[in-house]
């Protein structure tokens, strides 16, 4: 399902890195204890509506009231946090993140910059190959696809697929949840519609989106606004593009005030994998790796899944049986996520340099 790919180290810089690599397995106790005397860790764009952080988040405190959580900016996107590694990294302040949940493009490009601490959860085996960094610098923790979350109340027909948004009723209508020159979310949007409109994948497909965004926005039905489910709720939004995850929590939360679809379209189906690191220069290298053996945990995995995010775990604790039943009856139906494709880094890549570099030269809208 998934072809990554990556760049290859020196033979001598690869021992060294791999030589780096904590197992965990066999010291958790002693990872518990170092933890809880570090007694903090700190987070960065975790907001508590996306993936079910809220509830992982404080299933974590409870489990080790000891560590104290410091969150910074939940709303920033995957380049926010990269640069905010890169501006602490003499700070071992509380403005320094410890820990990251970035799309899968930048975690390579920030391992290669020399920003990321490697180290295997004890799980480590049941992720897939495909979606984790040899060394251990990197690794996939969930996906999803893109969607259109829509206001029923302000739009009586939903668009079913990326073509659609391009009709004269959907004036003044439709937000990217993110900033296209620097969050994934947004970047994987743009790169979506560039699929659906038959480009090939990668830099073609990136180039595709620009154009199809810069023809929303001069038909007077992009709307340059950072969008979220309270945005859509008081009609600033009506038409919100975003990861199928966010937009069924959204939907729960707003309870039917007002009603919400959520449609995953007919083409251009695009699932984007997030990756977890700890920072190279973490603060609390401790409470880091601990909070990644609890992400990678089942009551972690599981928790994502309780968010609507598939866990990069998924298929393991499927064949394990793990997966209570009332979880899996809320998920989307399964063949919404038949035409899925699942861009190779090198496509993400090509994509995301393409979308970031050229948005404001091609589209122009100032997304804030």
């Amino acid at each position: 399902m998934f072809k990554f790919t990556g760049k290859v180290l020196s033979l001598s810089a690869a021992a060294l890195f791999a030589s780096t690599v904590i197992s965990s397995a066999d010291s958790m106790d002693d990872l518990v204890k170092a933890a809880k005397a570090e007694g903090q860790l700190t987070t960065i764009a975790l907001p508590h509506d996306w993936c079910g952080y809220g509830a992982v988040i404080d299933a974590f405190k409870a489990k080790y009231p000891e560590i104290k959580i410091n969150e910074l900016n939940p709303d920033a996107g995957s380049g926010d946090e990269v640069e905010a590694i890169k501006a602490n990294k003499d700070n071992k302040g509380p403005q320094a993140p410890d820990v990251i949940d970035v799309g899968l493009s930048f975690g390579p490009t920030a391992k290669a910059d020399g920003l990321l601490m490697p180290y295997k959860v004890s799980t480590w085996d049941s992720i897939p190959d495909s979606a984790k960094d040899a060394d251990g610098a990197w690794y996939g923790d969930y996906y999803g696809v893109l969607s259109f979350m829509v206001n029923k109340d302000l739009v009586k027909e939903s668009p079913t697929d990326w073509a659609d948004l391009l009709k004269p009723e959907f004036a003044n209508a439709v937000a990217l949840a993110g900033d296209p020159r620097a969050s994934n979310q947004a970047i994987q949007a743009v790169y979506a519609s560039g699929l659906s409109s038959g480009a090939a994948a990668g830099e073609a497909a990136g180039t595709a989106g620009l154009d199809f965004f810069k023809k929303l926005n001069a038909a007077g039905n992009f709307v340059p606004v950072v969008g979220k489910p309270a945005t859509l709720a008081q009609g600033q939004t009506p038409i919100l593009i975003n990861w199928d995850y966010n937009a069924l929590a959204g939907r729960d939360t707003l309870k039917g005030n007002p009603p919400v679809d959520v449609i995953v379209p007919k083409t251009g189906v695009v699932a984007g994998v997030y990756v977890q690191a700890i920072s190279a220069f973490a603060p609390h290298p401790n409470a880091a790796k601990l909070w990644m053996e609890y992400l990678y945990s089942d009551e972690g995995q599981i928790g994502w899944l309780k968010g609507y995010c598939h866990p990069i775990r998924f298929n393991d604790l499927a064949k394990n049986g793990k997966i209570p039943a009332d979880v899996l009856a809320k998920l989307p139906p399964a063949e919404s996520y038949a035409s899925a494709v699942f861009p190779t880094l090198e496509e993400q890549g090509k994509a995301k340099e393409t979308i970031s570099k050229n948005w404001d030269a091609t589209v122009g809208a100032n997304v804030k």
